[in-house]
C-alpha cells in the first residue's frame, strides 16, 4: 500500500509514520520492506526512533522494533515519545553515555524488555534498557545505566570501581541505587497509591555522595562525568 510506512529523519534519529487504517499484519510487511530497502543507507547507525501516526500496544511496538532490527543494520538507542522537550533532554543523557569516554570506548549494550520481580540483568558494559525495571528486579552494570522507562527496582552502576558513572531513567523511584561504592539514600517515603509526576532524572556522584536530579540542559553541561 502506498505511503503505508514513511521514514523521516530528525535530529539524532528517525520518525516512522505508520498508516492507521490497514491491518497490523499488512503494516508489518510494509515495515519489513521499507527497512530492507534502506539497509545500506542506515548501515550501523545508532539512532533514537519515534513511531507516529498509529496507536500501538506494547506488544505491537515490540514486534515492529524487532522487525526493524532484523531487517536493517540500524541500532536503536531508544524509543522517543511525543514530549519533545523531555525527549531532547533525555537524548542528551544518552549521548553522554555514547561519547563521554570517546567513540573508541563505546561498548554499550541495548536491552528491549521489562525486568520483573526476581529477575536480574548484569553486564560488564554500559546498557540502555527499553522498558521498566520493576520492584524486586535488579540491573547491574560495571559502567552506566540508562532506562527508557521507569526504575522501581534496584540499580548498581560503576561496578568497575570508577565514580565517573551514572544511572538515568525517565521515571526514577528505585528501591535501591548504588554507583561505585556510594549508595543513594532516599529519605522520602514512597506512596505507591499516589503516582509521582513523571520526570526524567539522573543519579551521579557529587561531593562523595550519590545525588539525584532532574535532567536539564544546564545540568548535562555541568556533569562531572
Amino acid at each position: 500500500m502506498r505511503n503505508a510506512v514513511i521514514i523521516k529523519s530528525f535530529q539524532n534519529g528517525i520518525s516512522v509514520y505508520l498508516n492507521e487504517e490497514i491491518p497490523f499484519s499488512e503494516l508489518l510487511e510494509e515495515v519489513v520492506f521499507k527497512f530492507r530497502e534502506s539497509r545500506n543507507f542506515f548501515k550501523d547507525a545508532k539512532m533514537a526512533i519515534s513511531l507516529e501516526g498509529r496507536s500501538l500496544s506494547d506488544e505491537e511496538e515490540r514486534i515492529i522494533l524487532n522487525a526493524i532490527c532484523a531487517n536493517s543494520d540500524l541500532h536503536i538507542v531508544c524509543l522517543v515519545g511525543k514530549d519533545e522537550e523531555k525527549n531532547q533532554n533525555y537524548l542528551k543523557a544518552i549521548q553522554q553515555l555514547e561519547y563521554k569516554n570517546g567513540k573508541e570506548e563505546n561498548d554499550g549494550h541495548f536491552y528491549r524488555g521489562t525486568l520483573k520481580n526476581g529477575q536480574t540483568l548484569e553486564t560488564e558494559s554500559s546498557i540502555v534498557v527499553l522498558g521498566d525495571v520493576y520492584p524486586g528486579s535488579t540491573i547491574i552494570s560495571t559502567k552506566d545505566i540508562v532506562i527508557v522507562g521507569g526504575l522501581f527496582g534496584k540499580a548498581y552502576a560503576g561496578g568497575n570501581g570508577s565514580e565517573r558513572h551514572f544511572v538515568a531513567a525517565l521515571e526514577m523511584a528505585p528501591e535501591r541505587l548504588q554507583i561505585g561504592d556510594f549508595k543513594y539514600k532516599n529519605n522520602k517515603q514512597m506512596k505507591w497509591s499516589i503516582r509521582p509526576k513523571v520526570q526524567p532524572k539522573i543519579a551521579y556522584i557529587k561531593d562523595n555522595k550519590v545525588v539525584m536530579e532532574p535532567i536539564t540542559k544546564e545540568l548535562l553541561s555541568d556533569l562531572p562525568i
